[in-house]
């Protein structure tokens, strides 16, 4: 279909956009901050473990809203926080985004999601205690999820259930 008459012909035939001229040869990852391999992520202490859509653990830890059991003087934020640093380093063992099963190992791990023994409750406190303030308590966050053993993170949720409940010391390698 052609254009009215009273829409100037200048404006049709002005090309928007050119694309850019095409280069010979292939394109390859050699800058300098250009992540190739995930054998190449840059890997230490504080740096965390690197997976796809780590975000979307923070939405699924919010379905546990209300349904933690908490010990007097526990806070919910602090379980969450503590929980999602599980549950992210356990995505990024399998390469992939967070899933509700991932949150569910940690607050099991640790016994949020039922009554808990009082020694486990201490062991929790300790490593929980205001680690939801994030800017302060990072080193916190990473050291609750280096608490538990990558075999037991590369377990099923039914078995790490299953040797939470016959003694919650060994998922947690204390």
């Amino acid at each position: 279909m052609s254009a009215p008459e009273f829409v100037p012909s200048g404006a049709v035939s002005r090309k928007v956009y050119n694309s850019p001229p095409r280069r010979p040869g292939q394109w390859h990852a050699d800058r300098p901050g250009e992540v190739v391999h995930s054998v190449d992520q840059p890997s230490g202490g504080a740096l965390g473990n690197q997976g796809p859509d780590q975000g979307y653990a923070l939405k699924l830890a919010r379905r546990f809203s209300g349904q933690l059991v908490l010990a007097p003087g526990e806070h919910e934020a602090d379980a969450m926080a503590g929980a999602v640093a599980v549950a992210l380093r356990r995505a990024s063992l399998f390469g992939r985004a967070p899933v509700s099963d991932d949150l569910r190992i940690a607050f099991t791990l640790f016994g949020y999601l039922d009554e808990a023994p009082e020694e486990l409750v201490a062991f929790r406190r300790s490593l929980f205690d205001e680690v939801h303030h994030h800017v302060m308590h990072y080193r916190e966050a990473r050291a609750i999820a280096a608490t538990v053993p990558e075999p037991t993170l590369r377990s099923s949720l039914q078995a790490v259930k299953e040797q939470h409940e016959a003694d919650w010391r060994k998922p947690l390698g204390v």
